[in-house]
């Protein structure tokens, strides 16, 4: 039953990328691209409520897309957007992470490597207890679909935020 599950999640978070991503590559006018808020966007989902200041730095904006009870406490799918230079706090996940970039420009980096760009398009697999971070560049917003797995009611352990330094350093 849980590969069945396992399976249907993953095919559905491959449909939701990719049709999002298709999406960003369609031509689109300055009129349908102005949200209500007054903020460019071409994600095909809402962009949430405003993320904890415990857990994020700047403006993010978290939309629950699955909630872990809708499938047996295994997942939880979510889109996160990180407005120029918003940013998560270090953080680890028990079981492990999966981000999907769909829009904007932004950084990903696991602590003591290097900082990778992402893009849209962008894949991300994060392993268990892996301490990283991730977010905006700079000058972008960036737009991630993130599929989190549970554990024990868990899905992350939020650490320190970013210093300043280290996301001057990018």
């Amino acid at each position: 039953m849980n590969k069945k599950i396992n399976t249907t999640l993953i095919i559905c978070a491959v449909f939701l990328f990719c049709a999002v991503s298709c999406n960003n590559n369609n031509n689109q006018t300055s009129e349908n691209m102005e949200t209500e808020n007054n903020t460019n966007s071409t994600s095909v989902l809402p962009r949430g409520e405003r993320g904890s200041s415990d857990w994020f730095t700047g403006e993010v904006y978290v939309q629950g897309l699955v909630k872990p009870e809708e499938i047996e406490g295994l997942y939880s799918v979510g889109q996160v957007t990180f407005e120029p230079g918003g940013k998560t706090n270090w953080h680890t996940h028990p079981i492990g992470q999966v981000l999907l970039v769909t829009e904007g420009k932004g950084w990903y980096q696991e602590r003591g490597k290097p900082a990778q760009p992402l893009t849209p398009g962008t894949v991300v697999t994060i392993p268990k207890d892996v301490e990283h971070w991730h977010g905006a560049a700079k000058d972008s917003k960036m737009v991630h679909i993130a599929i989190s797995n549970i554990q024990d009611s868990s899905a992350v352990t939020w650490l320190n935020p970013v210093t300043d330094e280290e996301y001057n350093d990018l």
